[in-house]
């Protein structure tokens, strides 16, 4: 046989030994206080039995009365006969319900013309009446009542105790006994007196299984036990006659007498249990031996460790803790049915057998667990890796999920209860037909409700579904229908604003694309011309026909152009650092107003020469605001420079300084001398100006730069056309 199949067999073998080893420990665990008796008749079950037998043999042998006996002796006390009395209430009351008991009777009769009914009705509630005063005159007549009704509750418990009697009986065939009266000395045995004289000849005699010194009071069992305590509480009996002598057990009791049978079985099942736990014991022993010894054992079992690994972390531990519980659940299997061997060899020694291999098998799983577990718990920093992904997390987090909308978490989980609530009603109907028409309504009223509504809401999603698919493919066409407040609802409404959202950027794609080819176009004109100039100048230069004077115009272009270019070059590098941020400002604390009215003053002598009347307010006032001064003035810069080279001739400029809300608001407008026909976006956009002005000197990038300024200052710039209304609104936060 191959070395491995010989380690598996070995392992499971050991398994085995290990499994006989446990169950014996668990045996002797649960079972060791009914096994450590020296034989049944000193168990706690045999006690028990000789008590009760005691207690028949005191009421039925040594103090009996018998139900005449008893009827003489019943006693009523003046408290059952005031008790009697008064149960219905005071005699006033129990009159007037009489009378109201029979007054419905007796008008009955005499709207039918039934004189006779109604006197018999009468009659009736006359003796009922008589009687109840009758109680309320005379104990006696309380006393007689109350007597008879003992009498009968007697007879009850007298057939009652005709139940008892036979038990009695089954117990004398068992039981053998010797007592005397302690006071009379008066004997009372069942034993054959000529066999047995004496109780000292019953002490000696040699032939019981079992005989004990036993005493009994006259009292017991008669206050303690049911029915006798209540016989006794009804009638004038004192059991008095006190017993003391011997119980035992005859040696030649009949083999069927279920003492004889439970005797002879707590034999068999104390030996069998004491030499099971024996083998037990030496089977851990030897296992405990045998696995120091054998090192193989744990390379077998870590083959599979890679594979038990991919299980979640909170799965084996719950696989563990099922394991160890169904494997002591087949423990208990075992111990239970290993008893049963002596009586029942052929049912249950199979039983026996293939108890324990199934016990060993998830004895080996349970061990297997347990080992990679263990190793693996020792690793925090495995174990924090693995709940991460523990299935209970999950389940957490998808609860989680379902509940992010609580409505929806609440309907999820009340279509549940409906669908399980449905298939309990159909069990139970099943069970129990009169609830069909319960189960009937259950269905109309709230079933089918629910199973519509669920058709409805599956409807809807799938329309939502087959709405996303045609986005995904392109096809917007139109909007879903929102219907209620609901979270699927709102599901198609985000999808329409998803929609509408994908058009628009289609928009703003094919829109780019058109601004990219125009930048290209301006960028290449816009540098094209002054470098053509450059190059026509330079050309003319080299000519030996030019004169001073031609060249030092010739010259003169040419600066003009190298200037007009160096600007685009300066412009455009300043946008591409302003848009990618790595345009840093140094922010400090600066009157607006000054700033403002220095910018203009730059630029007084452009505004002398034209035609442009500047109207400029709140000029004395300061407003503060944390700015980078420089760039500021930049912004200004443009923003005047852009009027005086596109404001119409003798026109009012407007440039106003205010607090708004505590932020600074700088507003410029003018009329334009060239029709404004792009979208005040548009007129952001990098090299952007009107048609009609493109002959002007500027890069085109003024508002460009002059809005990524202000955006790095977290404040807004916002143009609004009007026509030919030009206006610039500037918003900074005020220091």
């Amino acid at each position: 046989m191959d070395t491995k199949w010989k380690n598996k067999i070995m392992i499971f073998g050991l398994i085995v030994l290990l499994t006989i080893g446990v169950s014996g420990v668990v045996s002797l665990v649960n079972f060791s206080g009914n096994y450590i008796h020296k034989d049944y008749f000193h168990t706690p079950a045999f006690q028990s039995k000789l008590d009760e037998f005691a207690g028949y043999l005191n009421f039925f042998e040594l103090n009996k009365i018998s139900l005449e006996e008893a009827k003489k002796s019943i006693h009523v006390t003046q408290t059952e006969i005031e008790e009697h009395r008064t149960r219905y209430g005071a005699l006033t009351d129990q009159v007037e319900n009489i009378k109201q008991q029979y007054k419905s009777s007796i008008q009955g009769a005499l709207d039918a013309d039934n004189q006779e009914a109604a006197d018999v009705f009468r009659a009736e509630r006359d003796a009922l009446i008589n009687d109840i005063v009758k109680n309320f005159k005379d104990d006696t007549h309380v006393e007689k009542k109350i007597m008879k009704e003992k009498e009968q509750q007697l007879e009850g418990y007298y057939q009652e105790l005709a139940h008892y009697r036979s038990e009695y009986q089954t117990y004398t065939d068992a039981f053998v006994y010797y007592l005397k009266n302690r006071e009379t000395g008066k004997i009372k045995t069942n034993v054959n007196e000529t066999k047995i004289e004496s109780q000292a000849s019953l002490l000696k005699e040699k032939d019981l299984l079992y005989v004990t010194d036993y005493q009994i009071e006259g009292d017991y069992y008669w206050n303690s036990h049911y029915p006798f305590a209540a016989i006794t509480s009804m009638i004038e009996f004192e059991p008095n006659n006190n017993f003391k002598g011997k119980i035992g057990i005859p040696s030649d009791l009949s083999a069927d007498n279920p003492i004889k049978i439970a005797y002879d079985n707590y034999q068999q099942k104390q030996l069998l249990f004491w030499i099971y736990v024996i083998t037990a014991l030496a089977s851990l022993v030897f296992c405990a031996i045998y696995y120091k010894k054998s090192k193989h054992i744990t390379v077998e079992l870590d083959k599979w460790k890679p594979y038990y690994r991919k299980i979640p972390l909170d799965i084996r531990i719950a696989l563990v803790l099922l394991s160890i519980l169904f494997s002591f659940f087949a423990i208990n299997m075992i111990n239970q049915q290993i008893f049963y061997v002596f009586d029942y060899f052929t049912a249950y020694v199979m039983d026996v057998v293939s108890w324990i291999l199934i016990t060993s098998t998830l004895f080996l799983i349970t061990i297997i667990q347990c080992k990679y577990l263990i190793e693996d718990m020792k690793n925090v920093e495995y174990v924090k890796a693995e709940w991460k992904n523990a299935y209970v997390r999950k389940i957490i987090r998808s609860v989680q999920d379902v509940f992010i909308h609580l409505k929806t978490g609440t309907q999820f989980f009340l279509l549940l209860a409906v669908v399980f609530g449905s298939g309990l009603g159909a069990v139970f109907t099943f069970r129990a037909p009169g609830l069909s028409v319960a189960y009937l309504i259950f269905l109309i009223v709230i079933g089918l409700p629910v199973f519509l509504n669920l058709i409805k809401k599956i409807g809807y999603f799938n329309r939502i579904v087959n709405k996303t698919d045609e986005i995904a493919s392109g096809k917007l066409g139109s909007d879903l229908k929102v219907k209620g407040k609901s979270p699927m609802a709102q599901l198609a409404k985000n999808i329409n604003v998803l929609k509408h959202g994908v058009k628009t950027s289609q928009n703003e794609q094919a829109k780019s694309e058109r601004l990219k080819t125009e930048l290209i176009t301006n960028v290449s004109h816009d540098l094209r011309t002054p470098l053509t100039s450059i190059i026509t100048y330079t050309e003319l230069l080299k000519s030996d026909d030019v004169s001073g004077d031609e060249k030092r115009a010739y010259v003169e272009v040419i600066d003009r152009k190298s200037k007009r270019l160096k600007l685009l070059i300066d412009d455009l590098f300043e946008v591409s650092k302003m848009a990618s941020g790595n345009m840093e400002i140094t922010k400090e604390k600066v009157d607006l107003v000054q700033l403002l009215k220095q910018s203009l003053g730059e630029y007084n002598e452009m505004i002398d020469a034209s035609s442009l009347q500047f109207r400029i307010t709140n000029e004395e006032k300061p407003i503060y605001a944390y700015v980078d001064g420089q760039k500021l003035w930049r912004v200004f810069e443009n923003l005047i420079s852009n009027i005086l080279k596109y404001g119409m001739d003798s026109t009012r400029v407007y440039i106003d300084i205010s607090t708004v809300d505590e932020k600074a608001v700088i507003t410029f407008k003018n009329i334009s001398k060239f029709e404004l026909n792009d979208s005040s976006d548009e007129l952001f956009e990098r090299f952007k100006r009107a048609d009609a002005s493109r002959h002007t000197e500027g890069s085109g990038l003024g508002l460009a730069i002059a809005k990524s300024i202000i955006d790095l200052h977290d404040g807004r710039l916002d143009i609004n056309t009007d026509g030919d209304l030009f206006k610039v609104s500037i918003v900074l936060q005020q220091a």
